[in-house]
């Protein structure tokens, strides 16, 4: 191959790669250089659950505040109750504001954690922190809808006692019910209360 055919097919390719890089870049007629998106997260929705004293309560009765929703077990052994002092030192934090704030503790083991007893396990924690539990189709209705994930895992020692597997997110939800946005267990609980007290100030 000669050095001017070489030339010829090297030129070729480099128009044909500007002329693909001008398609490419060039943004579709009539719209925008730049569009954003306006779509919302399809986390949460309604549920329907009993309060600690076997009271129905859905998504409804928190209306007009902010919903901290955190999902667990009373079994648990370190996630759940690092998640709930994270919780609890954040709701000290805002102060008078937390009054303001409606924080779930929704159990993922509604055969074990009746309401008495979800109850009890609270009272080590901050006392605004509302547990829910519900019959099992209830809480799965629950978990779904805020995209969690929890498995039970049978004990290895054939005592028939189990575990539940679980993520360990908390979710934070406008004073409409609508997602904002979620934080791991071990978020400090001076980003938890910062946000919280931005999310008062819009409401």
């Amino acid at each position: 191959m000669t050095p001017r055919v070489i030339l010829i097919i090297v030129t070729g390719l480099i128009a044909g790669a500007l002329a693909a890089l001008n398609v490419v870049s060039r943004p579709p007629p009539n719209l925008p250089a730049q569009t954003t998106s306006s779509g919302q997260a399809l986390i949460g929705g309604p549920f329907s659950l009993a309060d600690t004293a076997g009271l129905p309560v859905t998504d409804k009765t928190y209306a007009g505040q902010p919903m901290l929703v955190y999902f667990g077990f009373t079994h648990c052994p370190d996630i759940c109750p690092s998640g709930l002092q994270v919780i609890s030192a954040a709701l000290d934090k805002l102060g008078p504001g937390a009054a303001k704030v409606s924080p779930l503790f929704i159990t993922l083991d509604p055969e074990r954690d009746t309401g008495p007893k979800l109850g009890e396990y609270l009272k080590s924690f901050h006392p605004r922190l509302i547990g829910l539990t519900g019959s099992p189709d209830a809480i799965a209705g629950v978990t779904k809808a805020y995209r969690v994930y929890a498995k039970k895992v049978a004990s290895d020692n054939g005592s028939g006692d189990y575990s539940i597997d679980h993520s360990g997110f908390m979710y934070l939800m406008d004073a409409d019910g609508k997602y904002v946005t979620h934080f791991p267990h071990n978020v400090s609980a001076e980003q938890l209360s910062a946000k919280l007290a931005e999310l008062l100030a819009k409401s």
